[in-house]
């Protein structure tokens, strides 16, 4: 497979390589160009920004929860058809699961895809630094293509020559870069940046392409990305040749209280024969006509007040659930089929009440980083013995009225309890793991399985 590919990478999380991204997403399309967007990494938030710059979906490429043929083939699914792929990197560019090797960075990730990086270094307060730091980050790991540095919070056309010294002194091609200038910033949460779904963020978008379009080297950018060599694609893995029909249908909460699902799992429930069903729990008075319910993450404290004034709803996913109704929930989703959740300002709100537990909201960071989660009981996807990767962010904890059995053991993971996690039920299961279906993709069919038997259990009533 040939399609010109790039990876955005930054020198550590916060150097602007979201910005980057974005500005040439959007610039690119200006120019009548078809680019479609990736993440490296589990974030949810930066692919929504994505997918509003381009147009396109973008789609998370994890090197830890995915392994490298699923990988190859989600890119090349998605790529396909395309002028470009734009691969968004994860903190910094060697960054992984551990310290000792690059196992989940996006290192990993350009290697395996044959892409070159453009590096992108935060240069307020410095300059000969910066060729410094570039100069490290190109010699570190040979096999990697380092194409050239984007500056970010340039401050002056002064600040601006002498970098471009530093770097021409260095041997290091720049490629351009974005001014400090509040237009071009991105706004932020607890969690990192506010999801494209709950702002207005045509005008930053917007701001982002004029400044790449004034100040990046986008001719210079797409020649480093057509040097790509051709891609070995393997055959389909994950997703079968021939999709299986629709026969059931799976509402998923999508609004701005729930916006973190990976595109490439809900895309593989369909592959698998269900049709996803969008509704929004702050806004629609019941659930669709649906056999299923996927209640994904996101951030239902900072939308608490609009989720529990809609009594309606709440009492409709109630109900759905007490009559056996297959219902999956990650995080956020969990914090909704609490009784209540307490909110960052200490306001208690009421929620669905599946679950005798409130939902508290803390001032630090609770649990981040990679799980595994292991089965000690059968569940709605996962068997006992068997296990599936995951990720694990939130701020807030569960308190339960009485103690609650939990079906995994949440190995390098907080979960809900001393490592562990999981409340399962015949037709429930939450978590504050989010899973990504394409690691594991049983989950999947046995997903869409449940929601079969729960449709001809209804139909013989």
């Amino acid at each position: 497979m040939r399609i010109p590919r790039i990876v955005i990478a930054g020198t550590h999380s916060g150097s602007g390589k979201t910005s980057v991204t974005v500005a040439m997403l959007r610039a690119l399309q200006r120019r009548g160009l078809q680019v479609q967007p990736f993440k490296a990494g589990p974030d949810f938030i930066d692919p929504s920004l994505h997918t509003a710059a381009a147009g396109r979906a973008s789609r998370n490429l994890d090197s830890w929860l995915l392994p490298r043929p699923t990988v190859t083939e989600l890119f090349a699914r998605a790529a396909e058809g395309s002028d470009l792929a734009v691969v968004e990197g994860v903190m910094g560019l060697f960054d992984g699961y551990r310290g000792g090797g690059e196992e989940g960075s996006t290192a990993e990730v350009a290697k395996w895809l044959g892409a070159p990086v453009v590096l992108v270094v935060d240069a307020a307060g410095a300059v000969r630094s910066v060729a410094a730091i570039a100069m490290g980050f190109t010699a570190f790991d040979p096999d990697l293509t380092i194409a050239g540095v984007i500056v970010t919070r340039v401050g002056s056309g002064r600040h601006l020559t002498w970098l471009q010294e530093a770097l021409e002194a260095a041997g290091i091609p720049l490629l351009g870069m974005l001014p400090w200038d509040s237009r071009l910033q991105l706004p932020e949460r607890h969690l990192g940046l506010v999801p494209a779904e709950e702002q207005s963020a045509e005008r930053t978008i917007a701001a982002l392409a004029d400044a790449a379009e004034a100040h990046l080297d986008l001719d210079a950018i797409l020649r480093a990305a057509k040097q790509s060599p051709p891609l070995v694609v393997p055959g389909p893995l994950v997703f079968p040749l021939m999709p299986i029909q629709a026969g059931i249908r799976i509402g998923v909460a999508r609004d701005a209280a729930f916006t973190f699902y990976y595109q490439d799992a809900l895309d593989l429930l369909e592959s698998r024969g269900a049709k996803i069903v969008p509704f929004s729990p702050i806004g629609d008075r019941a659930i669709p006509d649906v056999q299923g319910l996927y209640l994904g993450g996101g951030f239902p404290e900072a939308h608490a007040e609009r989720l529990s004034a809609n009594r309606w709803m709440r009492d409709s996913i109630r109900r759905a659930i007490n009559a056996g109704m297959p219902v999956y929930a990650e995080c956020g989703g969990l914090m909704y089929l609490c009784r209540d959740l307490i909110d960052q300002a200490g306001t208690r709100h009421e929620m669905v009440g599946t679950l005798a537990a409130t939902a508290t909201m803390q001032p630090q960071l609770m649990a981040l980083g990679y799980v595994t989660l292991e089965a000690e009981d059968d569940t709605l996807l996962l068997r006992r013995g068997e296990s599936a990767r995951g990720h694990e962010f939130h701020f807030s904890t569960i308190h339960f009225d009485e103690p609650e059995p939990l079906a995994f053991r949440s190995h390098e993971g907080r979960g809900l309890r001393d490592g562990r996690d999981g409340i399962s039920r015949a037709n429930l299961l939450a978590s504050y793991t989010h899973l990504h279906f394409a690691g594991t993709p049983v989950l999947a069919e046995r997903f869409v399985e449940a929601c079969r038997r729960y449709q001809e259990t209804v139909n013989r009533e």
